[in-house]
């Protein structure tokens, strides 16, 4: 790429149809925002500069850019009434005057499917050929709503004819723009400059390549191999659709790569997510976020892994991890909830209905039911019996716990934080610990028992 070439994406369209409250281009396939796809692939490419035209007043796709690519040389511009692509496109007009006879890639916001890798071909073809403009084409078995590439007799490009202009004959043709194309900036912008708008005041980009053909100037179109690139929603059951192919190009990417998935049902994976061979993911697992999954692990049924590291032969039963380590041999679950900042140590076990917060639990420990850890440093091969809760909020402030190594913790004991279990203690079952229990000594922390013999007769 040169340095002065720029992309424009258009993110200005309406959720009419989508009938929501937030942009079209912030809908997400994959758990991903079209438009930070899209971006992505743009920065992916090489291209230095973009410029992103949103409607005016908008505030949450420029905060989503901003905050996904902080380092970036992002612009933004306002189109303030929807007039068409190339009335957009106009909005950046400045950012295109300061390429210095540079090209600029036009980019529709809601196309998750684009990549660095068509770009950047069409982007070969649009300089060795010298085009003033490139159209990036597809075939596709279903043309409708797409504007059809018109060729003459030659098979030379010859212009774009949309849905709405098109005859029966040209309605047949399976050739369509994908909206995406490359421009030397100054003809872009002289076209643009040229048009009259259509009867509904729109001014379109379809126009634009119209009039630099009837210029006699060089257009031509460069065909991406791979149709999905064109794919957008523009209703609810679209982008189920878009989900959907992209939940199983995902699943397909892992088998290949070595990942047992037995059955795809309610599996999602997000892209970018690693995954080491001969783990199995199991129905009803959804791994999102910037999550790394080791080898031979067992994940699932019915989990959620968030950005979360999860080591070797790890078993993840009905458990949610949300930011947290689980090293290597781990076994947990099932219904387990490891919360934010957890580092679940080498073999551990964490039984059903445990909830670990903000915890460290070292090599070995047996954490088996119906238990909270939160705000707690554990030692190594420590036993927690049921019902075990580390009181970690005093009302007004949250406090740690400390157990050291091998370490027994009796059934229903409260440890109320700040509180440490010295190495080799105990606590009685029933006991609400308070006061710190030396290292190898029993803590009881419970009145004793009182028999009233007869009492029920009494009463």
């Amino acid at each position: 790429m040169n340095k002065n070439d720029i992309a424009v994406i258009m993110a200005g369209g309406s959720s009419t149809l989508l009938k929501s409250a937030l942009s079209p281009v912030l809908a997400r396939v994959l758990g991903q925002p079209m438009i930070r796809s899209v971006t992505e692939a743009a920065l992916l490419a090489g291209i230095e500069r973009i410029a992103v035209i949103v409607p005016s007043g908008d505030t949450q796709i420029r905060s989503l850019i901003k905050k996904e690519f902080p380092d970036a040389d992002i612009e933004f511009y306002e189109q303030s009434a929807p007039l068409g692509t190339a009335h957009a496109v106009l909005q950046a007009e400045s950012a295109i005057q300061n390429t210095e006879k540079g090209n600029v890639l036009i980019l529709n916001g809601d196309t998750p499917f684009i990549d660095a890798s068509t770009i950047n071909s069409a982007y070969g073809l649009h300089t060795a050929m010298e085009n003033d403009a490139t159209v990036i084409t597809a075939t596709v078995t279903k043309p409708f709503g797409y504007g059809r590439i018109v060729r003459d007799a030659n098979e030379h490009f010859s212009g774009i004819i949309e849905e709405a202009d098109a005859d029966s004959s040209t309605k047949k043709i399976t050739e369509i723009s994908s909206g995406t194309y490359w421009f030397k900036a100054g003809v872009l912008l002289s076209a643009i400059k040229n048009l009259v708008p259509r009867a509904n005041g729109h001014f379109n980009l379809v126009d634009a390549v119209s009039d630099i053909i009837k210029q006699g100037l060089q257009a031509d179109t460069f065909f991406a191999p791979n149709s999905d690139i064109i794919l957008g929603a523009n209703d609810r059951f679209q982008l189920m659709e878009l989900n959907e192919y992209a939940k199983m190009q995902t699943i397909q990417y892992h088998l290949s790569a070595g990942v047992e998935i037995p059955y795809s049902d309610g599996v999602v994976i997000e892209k970018g997510i690693q995954i080491g061979t001969d783990t199995c993911i199991l129905p009803g697992t959804i791994i999102k976020g910037n999550t790394v999954i080791g080898k031979n692990c067992v994940i699932g049924p019915n989990s959620v892994i968030e950005d979360s590291v999860i080591g070797d032969n790890v078993k993840l039963n009905q458990t949610q991890c949300e930011q947290c380590i689980v090293k290597s041999g781990a076994n947990i679950g099932p219904f387990v909830h490891i919360r934010p900042n957890s580092v679940i140590g080498d073999s551990v076990h964490l039984g059903n209905f445990v909830e670990v917060k903000n915890s460290n639990i070292d090599t070995g420990t047996k954490v088996s039911h119906l238990t909270y850890v939160g705000d707690s440093d554990v030692g190594k091969r420590v036993n927690f019996g049921c019902g075990t809760v580390t009181v970690n909020y005093s009302g007004k402030a949250k406090y740690r716990t400390t157990i050291g190594d091998d370490v027994f913790i009796g059934c229903n004991t409260n440890l109320v934080a700040p509180v440490t279990v010295g190495n080799g203690a105990y606590t009685a079952a029933g006991s609400t610990i308070t006061e710190d229990v030396p290292e190898d000594s029993l803590g009881i922390a419970r009145a004793r028992q009182v028999n009233k013999i007869g009492w029920k007769v009494k009463k």
